[in-house]
C-alpha cells in the first residue's frame, strides 16, 4: 500500500486502447479492495521524470474484458480516492458528431448530456443517505482550462488539432448509435460521443476529486449519410495512434496537475464541494452507510 506520508494525488484512467502508460518508470501494481468491491484493474503507480508519484488504472481492465455498461466506477473511484488523489485526468475514445472534429483529433469537453439508461450505479449515496451534487459544470473548469493549454502546446508540431468547450454525449451501449440517434444528437448540441464519461465524472464530483476528460476521436459516428456507419474495424485502426499521442499528453500534463494542486499555486482546489450538499439529517445516518462513505469522504464521515 502507498504510505500516507506520499500520498499519490494525481491519477490517469486510461479507456479504450489506453491500457498502460508504458512510457513512464514503474515502481508497483497494488491489488485494492473498496467498500465498493475491487476496481476494473490492479492500480499501476508510475513515477514521473521530476519524482512525482502518479496512478494509472484501465477503466476497462488491462485486456479488455469490461463493457462500459458494467465499469466497477465506484470501486474505481473508490480506489483512487483510499491512495489520496485529488485530480483525475480520464482519457476516452469517442466518436465525432461534427465534422470539424476528425478522427485522430483530441477533445477536451466541458458539458455532459446524459443518455445512460440507469443501469450504473452513479452515486455513493443510495443506502439511507442522500447528497445532491452540484454538476452544473461537469468537468473541473480550472483542471480542464490547465490541460487545454498544455495540450495545444504539445500538438503544436503535429496534424492533430485540438477541440475544447464541447459537449459529450454519453449512451449505454455496448452498440454504436443509429443514424437517427446520431443525427438526434447534433441537434441536441452534442459534439462527441462515448459510453464511458458517466457516471465517472459524477462519483468524481461527490468524492471531491477534480476530474477532467482527454478524447480522442476515431471516427464520425453514424450522422454521415453518404458513408457507411462505423465498424469496429474503423475504430481499431485509429486507436494505435491515439493511444501513442494519448500517452505523450499525459506525460506532458502531469507535472502541470501536480503544480495546480500544490499549497502553494492551489490553481485546483477539489475539497468542499460536497459540505453542503448531504440532506439527511445526522441521526438518521445507517451506520453501514457511515463506513462505506468516511472512505470516500473521511472530512464529513468520520
Amino acid at each position: 500500500m502507498v504510505s500516507k506520508e506520499e500520498p499519490v494525488t494525481v491519477a490517469v484512467i486510461g479507456g479504450t486502447g489506453l491500457y498502460k502508460l508504458d512510457n513512464l518508470q514503474v515502481e508497483k501494481e497494488l491489488d485494492l479492495d473498496t467498500a465498493y468491491g475491487k476496481p476494473s484493474s490492479a492500480i499501476t503507480i508510475a513515477r514521473l521524470e521530476s519524482g512525482k508519484q502518479v496512478a494509472f488504472l484501465a477503466r476497462h481492465g488491462h485486456g479488455h474484458s469490461i463493457t462500459p455498461s458494467h465499469v466497477p466506477v465506484r470501486a474505481n473511484i473508490a480506489a483512487l480516492k483510499s491512495l489520496g488523489v485529488r485530480a483525475i485526468v480520464a482519457f476516452s475514445a469517442v466518436g465525432s458528431l461534427r465534422e470539424e472534429i476528425r478522427p485522430k483529433d483530441l477533445v477536451i469537453p466541458s458539458q455532459i448530456i446524459d443518455r445512460t439508461k440507469g443501469i450504473r450505479p452513479s452515486t455513493f449515496f443510495d443506502g439511507g443517505i442522500v447528497a445532491h451534487a452540484m454538476f452544473g459544470d461537469p468537468f473541473d473548469t480550472a483542471l480542464t482550462r490547465l490541460l487545454g493549454d498544455i495540450v495545444k502546446d504539445v500538438l503544436k508540431d503535429t496534424q492533430v488539432k485540438l477541440h475544447t468547450g464541447k459537449t459529450v454525449v454519453v449512451m449505454e451501449g455496448p452498440q454504436f448509435s443509429t443514424r437517427a440517434e446520431s443525427l438526434m444528437y447534433r441537434q441536441w448540441g452534442g459534439d462527441i460521443i462515448n459510453m464511458s464519461a458517466l457516471p465517472e465524472a459524477k462519483l468524481a464530483r461527490e468524492a471531491e476529486i477534480s476530474y477532467a476528460l482527454i478524447c480522442t476521436s476515431t471516427d464520425y459516428d453514424a450522422w454521415r449519410e453518404s458513408e457507411e456507419p462505423v465498424t469496429v474495424a474503423e475504430v481499431m485502426g485509429t486507436l494505435k495512434a491515439n493511444s501513442e499521442i494519448s500517452k505523450t499528453v499525459a506525460a506532458a500534463v502531469l507535472d502541470h496537475v501536480h503544480d495546480a494542486l500544490s499549497h502553494e499555486k492551489g490553481l485546483i482546489k477539489p475539497e468542499g464541494g460536497m459540505q453542503y450538499s448531504i440532506v439527511t439529517a445526522r441521526q438518521h445516518w445507517p451506520e453501514e452507510q457511515v463506513e462505506k462513505l468516511k472512505t470516500i469522504l473521511p472530512a464529513y464521515f468520520s
